[in-house]
C-alpha cells in the first residue's frame, strides 16, 4: 500500500444507525445493511502504524472507508479526497504545527477530529478535548474502541470512553500550586531542556531571577504534595501536564 497516496471514492449517503451486537458497547453503531461508509483520512507520522490502522479500520465490518493513509499533516490539506467525514491525527506529530491550529483548520472546513495519542495520561486528554477534538483515542486502546470513536464524531456524538472519563476525573482533580505567571513560565522552560541562564535569556530577566522563579515553583508544587525536587521528575510532570510532548 501507498501511504501517501492511497485513496478510495467516495460515499455519498448518510450515515445509519445500527442493530446492537455483542461485544464492544460501540460496535452496534457499526455494522448495518445500507452499504454506507465513514470516510476518514489518517495521519501519523510512523508509517507501520498508518498501514496498520488503515488494513484494520478498513475492514468490511467497521463501516469506515479509509480514504487517506498519510504520515504527514500537509499533505491532508491538499490531497484530493478532502474534506473526509473524520480526520484520525496524531496529537503529537513533530511538524512545527500546534495542535490546535490543526483543529481550527479542520473545524473551519467542518470536519470533525479524532485524536490520536501515544500516552493517555490526564494532560494529554485534557488538552486535546479542549482544543476541540470530538474523540480521545490513545494507542493503548483497542482498535474498536478507535472505531466507535470515528463513527461517534461523524455522527456528532460526543465520545467518551471509561478510559477517558478516567483521565478527565483526575485532570480535575490534580493538585494545584497556584502558580504565579513567571514562576509557571520559568518551571516549563527549565522542563523543557534549557539551562537557567537559557531560561533568564528568553524571560528577559536575569539568571539570579530565573532560578528564584524555579525554586518558587519546585516549593508551591511541594507544598501541594508534588514532588519535582530533580530534573527527571520535572520533565516528567512537564509530560504530564502537556508542558512538553511526551518523549
Amino acid at each position: 500500500m501507498a501511504v501517501e497516496e492511497r485513496q478510495v471514492g467516495r460515499a455519498t449517503a448518510p450515515v445509519g444507525t445500527h442493530p446492537q451486537p455483542a461485544g464492544h458497547p460501540g460496535l452496534h453503531r457499526l455494522l448495518d445493511t445500507s452499504g454506507t461508509r465513514v470516510r476518514i483520512a489518517i495521519i501519523d507520522d510512523h508509517r507501520l502504524l498508518v498501514e496498520g490502522l488503515a488494513a484494520r479500520l478498513g475492514a468490511a465490518r467497521t463501516r469506515i472507508e479509509v480514504a487517506a493513509a498519510l504520515t504527514s499533516w500537509d499533505a491532508l490539506l491538499t490531497h484530493p479526497v478532502f474534506p473526509v467525514d473524520v480526520v484520525v491525527v496524531e496529537v503529537g506529530l513533530e511538524d512545527g504545527v500546534p495542535f490546535d491550529q490543526k483543529l481550527r483548520s479542520l473545524e473551519e472546513r467542518g470536519v470533525p477530529v479524532v485524536a490520536l495519542a501515544r500516552s493517555g495520561d490526564p494532560a494529554t486528554v485534557h488538552a486535546a478535548l479542549a482544543a476541540g477534538a470530538a474523540a480521545f483515542v490513545a494507542k493503548t486502546e483497542s482498535a474498536d474502541e478507535l472505531v466507535a470513536a470515528v463513527h461517534d464524531a461523524a455522527a456528532g456524538r460526543e465520545h467518551r470512553s471509561p478510559a477517558v472519563e478516567a483521565a478527565l476525573r483526575e485532570y480535575a482533580n490534580r493538585a494545584d500550586p497556584s502558580l504565579g505567571k513567571q514562576e509557571l513560565m520559568a518551571l516549563q522552560l527549565y522542563a523543557g531542556g534549557r539551562s537557567v541562564h537559557e531560561v533568564a535569556v528568553d524571560m528577559a530577566t536575569t539568571d539570579q531571577t530565573a532560578k528564584s522563579y524555579i525554586k518558587r515553583g519546585r516549593r508551591k508544587y511541594r507544598a501541594a504534595g508534588v514532588d519535582l525536587g530533580t530534573k527527571l521528575l520535572l520533565r516528567r510532570h512537564a509530560i504530564r501536564e502537556g508542558w512538553i510532548p511526551p518523549e
